[in-house]
């Protein structure tokens, strides 16, 4: 069985910083695009970035382009989000999800498996 299990959100203030964490087990994420999205309140969840099973390709989101980071260690089977000059704008659940293919994607309905999310809340 496989799972995604998010980890680093919390409270930050405008301006601040926060990594996300993305262990998998139940598959080895090394032939594996993944992807981040986030979901606020009464929206549709929506891409943040993405990365190719080696993580030489990477894609973002126009509002985060600049201030986030994704990566990857195939070695730990985890994916990371490195988020810095976080916006109130940007509160929402942060969702890891992982896809067969190895090519990254901006779609959501391309990958496979999902984590549960995590909340991340920014303050003014």
């Amino acid at each position: 069985q496989v799972q995604l299990v998010e980890s680093g959100g919390g409270l930050v203030q405008a301006g601040g910083s926060l990594r996300l964490s993305c262990k998998v087990s139940g598959r080895a994420i090394n032939s594996s695009g993944m992807g981040w999205f986030r979901q606020a309140p009464w929206k549709e969840r929506e891409f943040v970035a993405t990365i190719s099973f080696s993580g030489t390709s990477t894609r973002y989101a126009d509002s985060v382009k600049g201030r986030f980071t994704i990566s990857r260690d195939n070695a730990k089977n985890t994916v990371f989000l490195q988020m810095n000059s976080l916006r109130p704008g940007y509160s929402a659940v942060y969702y890891c999800a992982a896809r067969n293919l190895g090519t990254y994607s901006t779609a959501s309905t391309s990958y496979n498996y999902w984590g549960q999310g995590t909340q991340v809340t920014v303050s003014s």
